[in-house]
């Protein structure tokens, strides 16, 4: 049987906008399936993109955060790349960073011109075209590109991090369109997605001759990466639903025999929008929870009235626990077009797929600009780990309470945020909600500052392993402040 469908659902909860759901893993007991049981949460990360740890909140709420744009970090002006390269895919291998994107003047999806190019960085910001030497383009191999063909419409590459996987094929990639028809819009033309493998992320080949994804309409950047906590491959593809273009998941155990597609599950009350990529992947450090980048296009609207198409687009946030039911608490923009006017036409704004962190703590995320303008370019965005949303609380103060949960570790550490004035304390209860001694408010030392990984503190010190494999509560209390994430970890815990 497929792994992943050994994840089995005993729950779904609607919890205001949100769905809660509790996978049960293969020889796993049933939990009882109400919101806000207990849950157990290990020695791992847990981040604030949901409610799905909140059980109580008072004067604080859920914030998402956007990232800092930075430097533009490439403009697609060697000619074989041009004015609409695009569906950029960031991988890291140790300490080297590789952007792969398509190079393609205006033209069809479907030329046989269109051509996959990398650069290469140390730091993700400064890349370079590695002469390769690889594939013919107008009469010479001296250029940076690893594949041309059709499927370079939406080559989408990853290192492939499963451990039982083969050495030759460490990198995967996902590529290809469907032919135009009748029935395009319902994926049943001819085509679909082609399996393609690497030993250097450089000299590629496909691994069938067939398309091994064939339900989905695909003019898409259409990715797949290895799910270390569901063991298998994950495929998030386009499909359209009713007119509007949304997302579909597939798993596989071996990146040739897929299940058959899933659309992404909202709340009932979340907006159908269109949804143009995805840029989905098991977040970094924190690989339960699944996180997504969608680029949201409005295609009626025009800002600029001269130009040749109408649309605009901007970049959204969203996580899943299931990686099929999907959280929204945040209907606003992650990122807006901004004050540039060339970001406000047609198809920009579009999330690179993947993260990658060049410096310790600091994730580089990229995003689109300029699309079909003469300087087409691509912007890396910087975020400290993990800091996609957060619980907040202004000046007047906030708590909140968590579910019960059972935890493996001897210190509880946050990732958080306060002003020169603010705080953040931190009570543990038992599952009942009665404060335990020797981890009570009025004894807990106020944190302030800006950290990634700091240990709560009592007056009696921050040994929690007294506690572990009981069922506790954190309540934690916010003045001028934001949380994060949280985990209980060993004393000697790197993140």
């Amino acid at each position: 049987m497929n792994s992943y469908l050994r994840l089995l659902c005993v729950g779904c909860v609607l919890v205001g906008r949100t769905i809660a759901i509790a996978p049960l893993l293969a020889g796993e007991p049933s939990r009882v399936p109400a919101a806000k049981s207990a849950a157990d949460i290990g020695s791992r990360w847990e981040l604030f993109v949901d409610d799905w740890l909140i059980d109580g909140m008072s004067g604080a709420a859920l914030k998402l955060n956007t990232p800092e744009r930075r430097e533009v970090v490439l403009v697609t002006d060697a000619p074989w790349e041009g004015i609409s390269s695009a569906y950029f895919s960031v991988v890291q291998d140790a300490d080297l960073v590789r952007l792969y994107y398509r190079g393609s003047s205006v033209g069809s999806d479907l030329s046989a011109d269109q051509v996959t190019c990398v650069v290469e960085s140390r730091d993700g910001i400064h890349f370079t075209r590695p002469n390769l030497g690889i594939v013919e383009v107008a009469g010479s191999k001296e250029n940076n590109v690893v594949w041309k063909g059709i499927e370079s419409h939406n080559f989408s590459p990853f290192l492939d991090e499963n451990p039982d996987g083969n050495p030759d094929e460490r990198y995967k990639a996902l590529a290809g369109l469907k032919e135009p028809g009748e029935n395009w819009q319902e994926g049943t033309t001819p085509g679909g997605l082609f399996a393609f493998v690497s030993a250097d992320g450089i000299h590629w080949r496909k691994k069938r001759k067939e398309p091994v994804i064939s339900s989905g309409t695909f003019d898409s950047l259409n990715l797949a990466f290895w799910d270390p906590v569901r063991a298998s491959y994950g495929c998030y593809s386009r499909i359209f639903t009713d007119g509007v273009r949304a997302i579909q998941s597939s798993r596989s155990d071996n990146f040739l025999d897929w299940s058959a597609g899933i659309a992404n599950r909202y709340a009932e009350d979340a907006p159908s929008e269109h949804f143009y990529t995805n840029a989905t992947l098991p977040c970094p450090q924190a690989e339960h929870l699944l996180v997504s980048f969608p680029k949201r296009f409005v295609p009626e609207r025009r800002r600029i009235a001269a130009y040749r198409e109408p649309g605009v687009s901007d970049a959204m946030f969203m996580s899943s626990r299931d990686g099929v039911n999907w959280d929204r608490p945040f209907l606003e923009a992650w990122v807006r077009p901004g004050r540039d006017e060339k970001n406000w036409t047609d198809r920009n704004n579009m999330p690179a797929w993947g993260i990658a962190e060049a410096s310790p703590g600091e994730w580089s995320m990229y995003i689109s600009e300029h699309y079909q303008w003469p300087d087409n370019r691509i912007r890396r965005l910087v975020l400290p780990r993990h800091r996609f949303a957060s619980v907040n609380a202004g000046a007047r103060g906030g708590e909140f309470t968590t579910r019960p949960v059972k935890f493996e570790g001897e210190h509880l550490t946050l990732n958080y945020a306060t002003s020169a004035a603010g705080s953040v304390q931190v009570e543990l209860q038992d599952e009942n909600g009665r404060p335990l001694p020797r981890y009570l408010l009025a004894e807990s030392i106020p944190m302030f500052g800006d950290e990634l990984d700091e240990p709560v503190t009592w007056q009696g010190g921050n040994d929690v392993s007294a506690l572990a494999g009981r069922n506790v509560r954190i309540r934690i209390v916010l003045k001028d402040a934001d949380l994060y994430a949280l985990r209980f970890a060993p004393l000697a815990n790197t993140p």
